[in-house]
């Protein structure tokens, strides 16, 4: 392992300096470092031959040798880890980051992202690998698409169904992994993805048309993250998405590549096609938009699509000489492509640049460990807890644990994982975490029979059941035999049947029943109310989430997450999955009764607020620990403008951790600037801070507010 004293700092500099053909004292403008990203790339441009030009937009960007051009890989992946590159730090799924409800945290865990994935591509570059998938600086994360129904099996990939809190989020995940903008060189290059409209199905993605959406719905909901990171965040990428948006493709729509991402937010940054998605402008399982591969090429470059994931682009020579794309429109794209690799200081000489000295034992370090821990504890929901049942205490009967661990998920790291995900090294499976703590547990091996699981269960007082789903049955567009499940997604969300007829069994049984639930969404748990003591929602939740599932069950960690996605009882409480308009979707419209709401989560202490005030742009209030217990509150703020009959039953724009000891009572003060009374304005339809009352939520507590 490379040590981090001036001497290895020295030695690591020059075998950069010559794998990766860093270009240093050459005699060109784009080589001078003094100049700015556009002015260089520009010059660059200029010295390139057409097919020179087209190698340089695909995923795999190949070298111009005579101009000191280096490769340059734009397809590496990072949803909650370096993804797909070997061994790196799992942390839990976005879901579970976005249910700890802490943006801090967040960047933390993607500074760590960023620093490892700095350090492989420091690696790759030694070994001349930097040309293979996945190990170049180009990270196609975050996923802000809004989960606004559970049935979406890539819903696990998103930071939920609310639209301010996947921006908040989504904004952590660009500053952590793009380092700071005052920086001289930008740490690593995020992608917004998929822009836009694209929250399943995965079975018909490829030709699925989102049409006849309100434009408040695609403002106010679809947009509304995407044009935060674009124009607060600063994201360096776009992704378009497979699926078309008014009769056009996504990486051909005009309407949103032009319009609205460069002309209305004044995106800077380029927009990459998702995989292969090019192909299905003109392919037969795909949109029947485009007569010819050469016709969709050339589409797609003039829309604003600037880089192919995929290998169609190569075309693009023929749709200049066909005269169906001017030359200059390739060099828009071109420019917008190396400008970004001139940030990233691929071109320059690498002691200019300090992410190269990022050591590499920062990889899978006992740091990134410790946080992938925090994170995962703090994912936690508790969702059920009847007659105190949790916290455990270690139940002996005649010298013998009478506890016991069961369920498919109860000894399997892979599920921990996620997907899109790295490969830990060393899992703390959920057995392993309880077992930890209670040695004495016994883990029964799953079997799918209701009656062998009883009875190997028999002697037990307690049963820890470690079920739901897995990343092997939902995800993005899988081929999943499994009752229940199509294409990735699912079509009923309830528990898998026979886990529901164990748990209904060992009730029956009178034994204790502990649920701990893994799933990248919501389970549908209306049977397991009758059936469960107490119900832990764990998610996916990375290498350390056996440990901190055990902590919590313990006592040793107080729960404190909450729900970023709405428990339904059951689909039939849900419209047409295929129906992109919000009414009936998500917490902000739907009008029924969900089985745990959005924002839901029960601790081991009790919170109450005092009156809530509103001054000078904040809100302010205390709340009281009325508990012997430390505990987190997290404090969500809601808003309401009176009046509009159309809008969002309420929606969270404001929201705040709380630390409270035992007893105690904190003062909280939540800031509330205008920009959270940005509402959808019907005069000219777009958002905008509107003047009027408006009411403001805080757990039960209303306050009106004007403006």
């Amino acid at each position: 392992m490379i040590q981090n004293s001036p001497f290895h700092r020295a030695l690591l500099l020059i075998v950069l300096a010559l794998s990766c053909s860093y270009a240093v004292a050459q005699p060109y403008p784009y080589q001078n470092s003094k100049l700015s990203p556009k002015e260089r790339a520009l010059d660059l441009c200029g010295r390139l031959t057409l097919d020179e030009k087209v190698g340089l937009m695909m995923h795999y960007s190949k070298p111009v040798e005579r101009l000191d051009v280096p490769v340059f890989q734009w397809w590496s992946e990072a949803l909650h880890g370096v993804g797909r590159n070997g061994n790196a730090t799992v942390f839990p799924i976005t879901m579970a980051m976005a249910a700890t409800f802490d943006t801090l945290l967040v960047e933390r865990v993607f500074t760590a992202v960023s620093d490892e994935a700095r350090v492989k591509y420091n690696k790759a570059c030694r070994m001349g690998t930097q040309r293979e998938m996945y190990h170049g600086l180009s990270f196609w994360t975050p996923n802000i698409n809004i989960f606004r129904d559970p049935r979406w099996g890539r819903g696990q990939e998103t930071y939920g169904e609310d639209p301010y809190l996947t921006a908040v989020m989504g904004k952590s995940v660009v500053r952590g992994l793009q380092g700071p903008m005052d920086a001289p060189y930008q740490k690593l290059l995020a992608c917004a993805k998929h822009f836009a409209v694209h929250s399943g199905p995965e079975w018909s993605r490829h030709r699925f048309n989102a049409e006849n959406i309100k434009p408040r719905d695609l403002h106010e909901t679809y947009l509304y993250a995407f044009r935060a990171l674009v124009k607060e965040a600063k994201v360096a990428e776009i992704m378009c998405a497979y699926n078309s948006f008014e009769g056009k493709p996504c990486c051909g729509s005009d309407r949103l590549l032009q319009q609205i991402l460069r002309d209305e937010w004044h995106f800077e940054g380029l927009v990459t096609s998702d995989c292969w998605a090019v192909d299905d402008f003109w392919k037969e399982w795909g949109h029947h938009y485009s007569e010819s591969k050469t016709i969709a090429v050339s589409e797609a470059v003039i829309a604003g699509t600037d880089v192919e994931c995929g290998e169609t682009f190569g075309s693009l020579k023929d749709g200049v000489h066909e005269g169906r794309i001017k030359e200059e429109t390739i060099d828009r794209s071109l420019c917008r492509l190396l400008e970004a690799r001139f940030r990233l200081g691929d071109f320059d000489d690498p002691h200019l640049n300090p992410w190269n000295m990022i050591p590499d034992d920062r990889l899978c370090c006992q740091a990134h460990s410790d946080l992938a821990l925090e994170a995962a504890r703090k994912s936690i929901v508790l969702l059920r807890n009847e007659k105190n049942t949790l916290p455990l205490e270690a139940s002996m009967v005649n010298g013998q644990c009478s506890m016991v661990i069961m369920g498919p998920n109860a000894n399997d790291e892979e599920m921990q994982w996620g997907n899109y995900n790295g490969f830990p090294l060393h899992t703390v499976t959920l057995s392993e975490g309880i077992k930890a703590i209670e040695p004495s547990a016994t883990l029964i091996p799953w079997k799918r029979d209701v009656q062998q699981q009883v009875d190997a269960a028999a002697s037990a007082e307690t049963i820890i059941f470690c079920g739901g789903i897995s990343p092997r049955l939902e995800g993005e567009e899988m081929d999943v035999k499994e009752e229940g499940f199509k294409g990735g997604d699912r079509t009923m969300i309830e528990l898998p049947q026979v886990q529901r007829d164990i748990l209904a069994a060992l009730h029956k049984a009178g034994k204790r029943v502990i649920l701990v639930l893994c799933s990248g969404s919501a389970i549908g748990l209306v049977p397991e109310q009758q059936t469960t003591d107490a119900i832990l929602q764990v998610w996916y939740g990375g290498q350390a989430g056996g440990q901190a599932v055990a902590e919590v069950l313990f006592g040793r960690v107080n729960p404190s997450g909450r729900l970023p996605v709405t428990f339904y009882c059951n689909v039939e409480q849900l419209p047409d999955f295929e129906d992109y308009n919000m009414e009936g979707h998500t917490y902000r419209y739907f009008r029924g009764e969900p089985l745990y709401p959005f924002g839901y989560g029960l601790s081991y202490s009790k919170f109450t607020y005092g009156k809530p005030r509103f001054a000078d742009g904040k809100l302010s209030l205390t709340v009281t620990n009325k508990s012997k217990r430390d505990g987190t509150e997290t404090v969500l703020v809601y808003i309401k403008r009176v009046g509009d009959i159309d809008g969002p039953i309420r929606t969270l724009r404001a929201f705040q951790r709380v630390d409270v000891a035992a007893g105690a009572t904190q003062s909280v003060s939540i800031p509330l600037p205008p920009s959270a009374f940005e509402w959808w304005d019907v005069k000219s339809n777009a958002m905008r801070i509107l003047p009027g009352e408006y009411v403001v939520q805080v757990g039960e507590q209303k306050l009106k507010v004007k403006l």
